[in-house]
């Protein structure tokens, strides 16, 4: 290979690269954490990707991913952080700004300990890691279930304090059941409502990234969808010539739900982004005869024509006509949503008769929680959430804040919760205990523990207030869920005041932050390329 082929790096050495680090994620950290709390402030961004060229915003993961800075170490750190707060999203949908307050926390301690300590780096970085799963695990072990009045609060809480935004939310999530989903759209009035609609959930996300045409969302969103289902593998497009053919001409979006060969996926998703089809490939849920019943049940819902091999299809001769109908769907990295599939009203009701039939005669409980699941998707409605407002800004603003409190209600309803404001970890942070024979293991618990009290700081600082003065030395010992709500200056239980964060997204908050605090402290050297 030619020499000038290269491209040169700059290379960047022990405590000269990690204070540079340390500059770019005290730089993201202001940023994102002046939003954290009650009395969080927002942010206002130049955005190139926003119709006014500017957004205005207190969601934290909003603030991060606008951020890039000149310098390429501190750049390189701003994009570790953005990945911390990123899968924290993707995980939780919440908890962003906590995550990245948790691990600059950690980082900063880190580096001011064990700057001039003559201890193992490593047994340290082992030491916070057993330390995070401890609290995990205390997290777990406390956390209460969600229900009634406090699934209000806990939309509240992430759509900053915003209770008549949480009380639809919780509505929304309260009228479709146990089973039911709840998204989040732009309303085409300046009026935010909620509406709850007929829907089917499909545990399969799309198979190639090149499919997702929302971006920010990491989603794939087609409406007025024509939907083809088959258990047999398409091993190359000339086997659905005869659909594709009518889809492409006349401009319409199909979904795929089949096994396609990896050809077939790599020439779909190639038009997608060459030739602008509207098309998005699922493969099946589940396996086996698993599958089979609910490839059907999804058929049914749709009003599509099932092309199965057990029954001896052709899945050559399909046609326009076999296919479904949906007015939406939106498929993700992990699964699928189907809003108001065509298939007849009295088809599925008598379905739904014959599944709990099968439900009463079922012996195992495998089975008859399977039932269970195909009876839910049958009859399980989506609650969609359309967000306006009176400017492009303001909606967006609006729906950041919205998107973020119904991922969090998910999660509280999945995991939980516990008290919030920065409570739980710096109570938990104050009574988890560590062997101080062992010097690194002392250093680690000192720079946990410290770090752990960063987020009940952080929404005392943007609210003018000193952790000191509200938090005082034998704080820890009064109960568990006791503590202070910065909005109303008074101390009190934080389940009674409505302060309250779900256990999931508290708990990938910190899971996420020690992975990448940790990653930046083993740090010795920075390769980075060469720029002009």
């Amino acid at each position: 290979m030619n020499e000038l082929s290269y491209t040169p790096k700059e290379l960047v050495f022990d405590q000269e690269g990690r204070d540079k680090l340390m500059q770019g994620i005290e730089k993201i950290a202001s940023a994102v954490k002046s939003t954290l709390g009650p009395r969080g402030k927002t942010v206002l961004i130049e955005s190139q990707n926003h119709t006014q060229g500017i957004t205005i915003t207190k969601d934290g993961v909003t603030v991060a991913k606008s951020i890039a800075l000149e310098d390429p170490v501190e750049n390189l750190a701003v994009r570790i952080m953005k990945d911390a707060a990123d899968r924290t999203a993707v995980s939780a949908g919440d908890g962003t700004t906590t995550a990245i307050v948790l691990t600059e926390a950690i980082v900063k301690h880190g580096m001011d300990m064990l700057k001039n300590e003559d201890v193992n780096v490593t047994e340290v970085i082992r030491e916070i890691n057993r330390l995070a799963d401890e609290v995990i695990k205390i997290i777990d072990k406390k956390s209460k279930k969600v229900s009634g009045r406090r699934l209000d609060d806990v939309a509240a809480v992430s759509a900053n304090n915003d209770k008549a935004t949480g009380k639809m939310i919780a509505d929304a999530y309260k009228k479709v059941g146990d089973n039911g989903i709840v998204t989040v759209e732009r309303s085409q009035t300046s009026e935010t409502f909620s509406e709850v609609t007929d829907g089917i959930r499909i545990d399969r996300g799309y198979t190639s990234h090149l499919f997702v045409n929302d971006h920010k969302r990491d989603e794939c969103i087609l409406e007025d969808v024509y939907i083809l289902t088959a258990d047999q593998e398409i091993s190359s497009v000339v086997s659905i010539e005869r659909v594709l053919k009518p889809i492409i001409n006349e401009n319409k979006k199909l979904l795929i739900i089949g096994n396609c060969s990896q050809n077939v996926i790599n020439t779909l998703a190639a038009n997608v982004v060459r030739n602008g089809l509207k098309i998005c490939h699922i493969i099946p849920p589940q396996f086996g005869y698993k599958s089979h019943e609910l490839m059907n049940d999804i058929a049914l819902a749709v009003g599509a024509k099932y092309f199965s091999e057990s029954t001896g299809d052709d899945l050559s001769l399909i046609t326009e006509a076999d296919l479904g109908h949906a007015e939406k769907v939106i498929v993700t990295r992990d699964d699928t949503i189907i809003v108001k599939g065509s298939g007849k009203e009295e088809d599925i009701n008598s379905r739904v008769t014959e599944l709990w039939h099968q439900h009463h005669a079922a012996k195992r409980k495998n089975e008859r929680d399977f039932i269970k699941e195909r009876i839910a998707s049958l009859t399980g409605g989506i609650g969609i959430i359309y967000v306006g407002g009176n400017s492009d800004v303001e909606q967006k603003e609006l729906y950041d804040r919205v998107d973020d409190a119904v991922c969090a209600v998910r999660s509280a309803l999945e995991e939980g919760i516990v008290p919030g404001g920065g409570v739980s970890l710096y109570k938990i942070g104050s009574v988890i205990e560590c062997d101080k024979s062992e010097k690194s293991k002392k250093i680690a618990h000192a720079i946990f523990t410290q770090a752990l009290k960063s987020p009940a700081a952080q929404i005392l600082s943007n609210a003018g207030k000193e952790f000191n003065d509200i938090y005082y030395n034998d704080f820890q010992i009064a109960d568990w869920n006791y503590g202070y709500d910065v909005k109303a200056e008074k101390y009190g239980d934080m389940f009674k005041m409505g302060i309250i964060d779900p256990a999931k997204v508290t708990k990938n908050a910190l899971r996420n932050a020690v992975s990448v605090a940790t990653t930046i402290l083993s740090t010795n050297a920075i390769v980075t390329m060469k720029r002009q």
